[in-house]
């Protein structure tokens, strides 16, 4: 494996870790419906401020989001929306998954 294809794949997993969490996942699907501000994702999630802010900054660094200050407050949207065809991808394989464990059962 050549060191550039090596670095695509390193830098197509820090992607896919940013959204390896139910938090970061639920904050990505609000998003794709509209933009948020910290304080409405805070009140959805039932976190505190920081914690809010700290999976944003993580979906943000890996580019998935983008902010724009708006007042005090800060609003976050979805920077790259075909993000959301990954999303699709998955629940094929859930459903494919499902399908296996339900022929297994029978």
């Amino acid at each position: 494996m050549d060191i550039k294809y090596k670095m695509r794949l390193e830098t197509k997993a820090k992607i896919i870790k940013a959204m390896a969490h139910p938090t970061r996942l639920f904050i990505v699907e609000e998003l794709s419906r509209k933009s948020h501000c910290v304080c409405e994702l805070t009140a959805m999630i039932g976190a505190d401020t920081s914690t809010v802010s700290k999976h944003l900054s993580i979906l943000k660094a890996a580019g998935i989001v983008q902010d724009e200050k708006r007042g005090l407050q800060v609003w976050y949207q979805l920077k790259v929306p075909c993000i959301l065809n990954f999303f699709g991808c998955i629940e094929q394989v859930m459903k494919s998954k499902a399908k296996e464990q339900i022929a297994l059962m029978g």
